[in-house]
């Protein structure tokens, strides 16, 4: 990979590890599910207009907008909400990795390698590190919820590989739009009008600054440039960056929030990392180890 695309990679992996924090920002005026409600609203708006629609059924389109919008983020944010700490929940987050795995071998019969069952034990050994946190920075709500966002975005990516599109950034556009209407009901519900009126009353230049990251770096530029780079490389290249992205949402929260960086969140972060890269890529390293092992001369 050329140097400025590795460089444009890892900027990307910061910006969404910053996000996590960044969303917490934007929650001391907004309600979660307003927050998100918003932010795919002008995901989708005014784009939509400009961007034909992808060549894929409707129903994936929809349920792809649904999962995405309100079982990844809103729940994500309500998890935040309830006390999570941003550097935790972009940790916690990546399991949805392993939950991506189970379903896979669920629908599309996939089996499940060694290296992906070491790794889930691993990371399991990590999120019990994190359970045992007790600086305030976790709560099991907080935990419950951003797990449940976790299992939602691994059926956000088999819905997107059931519908076998390569117009991502159009298939972005089009299925933010059928996220808002239900964020917003789903919070009138809860709430009533108390988070509308909230907004209305004490909006200010962070929840602004909250959701102009979210909807531009973080979601429509973040996923141009990736799946542009994916495109370019082979993903052997490029998707084992991203297990940078708790590591700056931990740092992110570090730098913002004054999160304290205490023993058992280091180790979290060791063991998770450690076994997203076993589950994700050791069978891939340990072949090149092994051809590469085998051309040299004895």
């Amino acid at each position: 990979m050329r140097a400025r695309h590795l460089l444009l990679a890892i900027s990307i992996t910061a910006i969404w590890g910053l996000n996590f924090s960044v969303i917490k920002l934007g929650l001391t005026s907004v309600d979660p599910l307003i927050l998100a409600g918003i932010r795919f609203t002008l995901c989708a708006l005014p784009a939509i207009f400009f961007i034909p629609k992808p060549d894929v059924q409707w129903r994936y389109l929809i349920g792809y907008g649904l999962v995405f919008g309100i079982g990844l983020w809103g729940v994500v944010n309500l998890g935040i909400k309830s006390g999570l700490s941003a550097g935790i929940a972009s940790l916690v987050l990546q399991f949805s990795a392993f939950f991506t795995i189970l379903l896979g071998s669920w629908i599309f019969k996939e089996a499940i390698s060694r290296y992906q069952l070491a790794g889930m034990g691993i990371a399991s050994c990590g999120l019990l590190s994190i359970i045992s946190i007790v600086d305030g920075t976790v709560t099991t709500a907080g935990l419950v919820l951003v797990l449940m966002g976790a299992v939602a975005w691994s059926a956000a990516n088999v819905i997107n590989k059931k519908a076998k599109t390569t117009q991502v950034f159009a298939f972005l556009v089009w299925s933010s739009a059928f996220s808002p209407i239900p964020l917003f009901a789903l919070d009138y519900a809860v709430n009533g009008s108390t988070g509308y009126s909230a907004l209305v009353n004490q909006l200010d230049y962070r929840a602004v600054l909250s959701i102009l990251f979210q909807v531009y770096p973080n979601t429509l530029f973040g996923y141009w440039v990736w799946n542009s780079l994916l495109k370019r490389y082979p993903v052997s290249t490029v998707a084992p960056l991203s297990l940078l992205v708790p590591v700056f949402g931990l740092l992110g929260s570090v730098m913002i929030f004054s999160e304290s960086l205490s023993a058992n969140k280091i180790v979290a972060v060791v063991l998770i990392v450690s076994g997203l890269g076993v589950g994700l890529y050791g069978q891939r390293v340990l072949s090149a180890v092994l051809k590469r092992s085998d051309r040299c001369p004895s």
